[in-house]
Protein backbone atom coordinates (compact mmCIF):
# COMPACT_ATOMS: atom_id res chain seq x y z
CA UNK A 1 0.00 0.00 0.00
CA UNK A 2 1.49 3.51 -0.82
CA UNK A 3 0.39 6.90 0.26
CA UNK A 4 -0.78 7.44 -3.39
CA UNK A 5 -3.54 4.89 -2.71
CA UNK A 6 -4.75 6.48 0.26
CA UNK A 7 -4.79 10.16 -0.65
CA UNK A 8 -5.30 12.46 -3.74
CA UNK A 9 -3.65 15.99 -4.49
CA UNK A 10 -6.83 18.12 -4.24
CA UNK A 11 -6.87 16.11 -0.46
CA UNK A 12 -3.76 17.95 0.47
CA UNK A 13 -3.45 21.50 2.04
CA UNK A 14 -0.49 23.27 2.85
CA UNK A 15 -1.37 25.88 5.40
CA UNK A 16 -4.41 24.93 7.30
CA UNK A 17 -5.55 28.02 9.71
CA UNK A 18 -6.69 25.70 12.78
CA UNK A 19 -5.82 27.23 15.90
CA UNK A 20 -6.59 24.08 18.12
CA UNK A 21 -7.13 20.48 17.90
CA UNK A 22 -10.24 20.47 17.61
CA UNK A 23 -10.50 23.41 14.93
CA UNK A 24 -8.17 20.92 12.87
CA UNK A 25 -10.42 17.64 12.68
CA UNK A 26 -13.66 19.98 12.16
CA UNK A 27 -11.62 21.63 9.21
CA UNK A 28 -10.40 18.49 7.86
CA UNK A 29 -13.50 16.43 8.62
CA UNK A 30 -15.49 19.38 7.11
CA UNK A 31 -13.12 18.51 3.79
CA UNK A 32 -13.14 14.73 4.35
CA UNK A 33 -17.31 15.03 4.26
CA UNK A 34 -17.69 17.05 0.88
CA UNK A 35 -14.97 15.37 -0.28
CA UNK A 36 -15.65 11.91 0.10
CA UNK A 37 -19.34 12.43 0.21
CA UNK A 38 -19.80 11.31 3.81
CA UNK A 39 -21.97 13.56 6.63
CA UNK A 40 -19.65 15.95 8.43
CA UNK A 41 -21.42 15.12 11.55
CA UNK A 42 -20.54 11.79 11.30
CA UNK A 43 -16.90 12.32 10.60
CA UNK A 44 -16.65 14.76 12.85
CA UNK A 45 -18.29 12.18 15.78
CA UNK A 46 -16.01 9.12 14.63
CA UNK A 47 -13.33 11.22 14.69
CA UNK A 48 -13.63 12.57 18.37
CA UNK A 49 -14.61 9.73 19.50
CA UNK A 50 -11.46 7.65 18.70
CA UNK A 51 -9.17 10.68 19.77
CA UNK A 52 -11.37 9.75 23.51
CA UNK A 53 -9.45 6.64 23.40
CA UNK A 54 -6.56 8.28 23.41
CA UNK A 55 -4.83 11.01 21.23
CA UNK A 56 -3.42 10.05 17.92
CA UNK A 57 -0.20 12.52 18.33
CA UNK A 58 2.15 10.48 17.59
CA UNK A 59 5.08 13.02 18.43
CA UNK A 60 7.71 15.25 16.88
CA UNK A 61 4.91 17.39 15.87
CA UNK A 62 2.95 15.12 13.79
CA UNK A 63 -1.19 13.49 14.45
CA UNK A 64 -2.92 10.44 12.29
CA UNK A 65 -6.26 11.34 13.48
CA UNK A 66 -8.17 7.94 11.96
CA UNK A 67 -11.71 6.90 12.50
CA UNK A 68 -13.95 4.01 10.70
CA UNK A 69 -17.30 5.21 9.06
CA UNK A 70 -19.86 3.65 7.05
CA UNK A 71 -20.69 4.91 3.43
CA UNK A 72 -16.76 4.34 2.49
CA UNK A 73 -15.58 1.63 -0.01
CA UNK A 74 -11.76 1.91 0.48
CA UNK A 75 -9.48 3.73 3.27
CA UNK A 76 -8.80 7.32 1.99
CA UNK A 77 -6.60 10.57 3.78
CA UNK A 78 -6.32 13.92 3.39
CA UNK A 79 -3.16 15.73 4.73
CA UNK A 80 -2.66 19.20 6.03
CA UNK A 81 0.40 21.30 7.23
CA UNK A 82 -0.72 23.92 9.54
CA UNK A 83 0.05 27.67 9.54
CA UNK A 84 1.17 27.61 13.12
CA UNK A 85 1.66 24.11 15.48
CA UNK A 86 -1.26 23.29 18.16
CA UNK A 87 -1.62 21.15 20.99
CA UNK A 88 -2.47 17.84 20.75
CA UNK A 89 -2.21 16.20 23.56
CA UNK A 90 1.20 14.36 22.13
CA UNK A 91 2.78 11.25 23.53
CA UNK A 92 5.76 13.50 23.31
CA UNK A 93 4.37 16.62 24.55
CA UNK A 94 4.98 18.58 21.72
CA UNK A 95 2.93 20.75 19.44
CA UNK A 96 1.49 19.63 16.26
CA UNK A 97 2.07 20.94 12.43
CA UNK A 98 1.53 17.69 10.07
CA UNK A 99 -1.54 16.04 10.50
CA UNK A 100 -2.49 13.02 7.97
CA UNK A 101 -6.30 11.75 8.58
CA UNK A 102 -6.90 8.50 7.98
CA UNK A 103 -11.14 7.69 7.38
CA UNK A 104 -11.33 3.81 6.64
CA UNK A 105 -14.68 1.53 6.00
CA UNK A 106 -16.60 0.22 9.08
CA UNK A 107 -15.26 -3.21 8.57
CA UNK A 108 -12.31 -2.40 7.11
CA UNK A 109 -9.84 -4.42 9.30
CA UNK A 110 -6.76 -5.18 8.53
CA UNK A 111 -6.86 -2.27 5.43
CA UNK A 112 -7.27 0.48 8.29
CA UNK A 113 -4.00 -1.43 10.07
CA UNK A 114 -2.16 -1.50 6.86
CA UNK A 115 -3.17 2.14 6.26
CA UNK A 116 -1.96 3.60 9.86
CA UNK A 117 1.55 1.42 9.23
CA UNK A 118 2.30 2.98 6.61
CA UNK A 119 1.37 6.51 6.96
CA UNK A 120 3.33 5.95 10.29
CA UNK A 121 6.06 4.74 8.82
CA UNK A 122 6.48 7.36 6.05
CA UNK A 123 5.71 10.55 8.75
CA UNK A 124 8.54 8.77 11.22
CA UNK A 125 10.97 9.78 8.34
CA UNK A 126 13.31 12.72 9.89
CA UNK A 127 13.77 13.76 6.19
CA UNK A 128 10.43 13.37 5.02
CA UNK A 129 8.87 15.64 8.00
CA UNK A 130 11.94 17.87 7.18
CA UNK A 131 10.79 18.16 3.55
CA UNK A 132 6.82 18.73 4.40
CA UNK A 133 8.20 21.01 7.00
CA UNK A 134 9.62 23.70 3.85
CA UNK A 135 6.95 24.04 1.72
CA UNK A 136 3.69 25.48 1.84
CA UNK A 137 2.93 24.23 -1.84
CA UNK A 138 0.12 21.53 -2.27
CA UNK A 139 1.49 19.99 -5.42
CA UNK A 140 4.96 19.49 -3.47
CA UNK A 141 3.62 18.25 -0.35
CA UNK A 142 1.55 15.78 -2.03
CA UNK A 143 4.54 14.89 -4.48
CA UNK A 144 7.06 14.55 -0.98
CA UNK A 145 4.73 11.73 0.33
CA UNK A 146 3.89 10.18 -2.54
CA UNK A 147 7.81 9.73 -4.05
CA UNK A 148 9.56 6.99 -3.64
CA UNK A 149 11.61 8.00 -1.12
CA UNK A 150 8.68 8.15 1.25
CA UNK A 151 7.59 4.60 0.43
CA UNK A 152 10.56 3.34 1.41
CA UNK A 153 10.92 4.92 4.63
CA UNK A 154 12.04 2.75 7.64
Amino acid sequence: MELSDLISPEAVFGNLKATSKKRVLQELGSFAANFYGLAESAVFAALLEREQLGPTGMGQGVAIPHARLEGLTKVVGVFAKLAKPVDYESVDGQPVDLVFMLLAPEDAGADHLKALARVSRVMRAETVRDKLRSTEDASALYAILTEPAASQAA
